[in-house]
């Protein structure tokens, strides 16, 4: 049982790879409008989604609360798909928010920009100056998005267990490449210890949610993480009090937990409403 998730430039097959690779398996492919549609569902509203999703978000539009409320939801959707198992996950940052996971598998798919410029050229019937646009343009949202979100440059190879060049394999190729890795590097202990990850990650998200969306405590930047028997709280508030009311609720969420909060106090700290 492995988790599979697919980095991808545009026109480099990866949402076409995926899909084979998902049937090929018999596990859940996760693509763009699956995620798009449970973000909307958790309480993210859909006009907004264009600002954030996969791509750079404006200047103000990364300073603005809704830029902390969407990667919330869009890590809920990823881990609560992921804590199954058996899927494979198309973009949204996935193998960044999957990354401590034991069972995943991440993949890069990329391919020279002449190739990719003839796919698209091809496809939607463009001129050669309408694809290297879109190649620019997609390049540029998607490194900006991940830069934005995860401090993270999407092309770095170290980020990924596999690399593919589309312009040298094909999709069926693809696909076999993908599949020998699971089957070599997933084993049972890994299984077993991914999917307690991941049901952590996962707790702990919902823990944030209920914090911000339901209890609608004041806490910028708040994260949760489960160590063992802990829950440690981070991010910024600009008094004890918050911190302090943060910790409690937290408490009674999770009795089981002992509660440690690590939010910094830094007064008069606003993010733009």
């Amino acid at each position: 049982m492995a988790i599979i998730t697919i980095s991808r430039q545009v026109a480099a097959l990866g949402d076409e790879v995926a899909a084979t690779l998902a049937k090929k398996l018999g596990y859940k492919f996760i693509d763009r409008k699956y995620i798009e549609n449970r973000i909307v569902e958790l309480g993210f509203p859909e006009e907004k989604m264009k600002k954030y999703d996969e791509r750079k978000p404006g200047f103000f539009a990364s300073l603005v609360k809704d830029r902390d409320e969407y990667l919330d939801y869009l890590q809920t959707a990823i881990l609560e798909t992921a804590k199954d198992g058996n899927c494979v996950l198309i973009g949204r940052g996935a193998f960044v928010v999957l990354e401590n996971v034991p069972n995943l598998i991440a993949v890069r798919f990329v391919a020279k920009d002449e190739i990719r410029e003839e796919r698209l050229m091809k496809e939607f019937d463009w001129n050669k100056k309408q694809a290297q646009g879109r190649i620019t343009e997609s390049d540029e949202n998607r490194k900006g998005f991940h830069k934005n979100f995860f401090n993270i440059e999407p092309d770095n190879p170290a980020n990924y267990h596999l690399t593919l060049n589309t312009g040298t394999v094909n999709e069926a190729q693809s696909a076999n490449a993908i599949e020998n890795p699971c089957q070599a590097l997933i084993t049972e202990e890994k299984e077993i210890a991914g999917e307690k990850k991941v049901q952590e990650l996962y707790q702990a998200q919902l823990v944030v949610n209920a914090l911000l969306f339901e209890h609608k405590v004041n806490v910028n930047f708040l994260r949760a993480v489960i160590d063992g028997e802990k829950l440690i709280l981070q991010g910024v508030a600009d008094s004890v009090a918050i911190s302090e009311k943060a910790a409690s609720l937290a408490r009674e969420i999770m009795p089981d937990k002992t509660v440690e909060s690590c939010i910094s106090i830094v007064q008069d700290f606003n993010t733009y409403p």
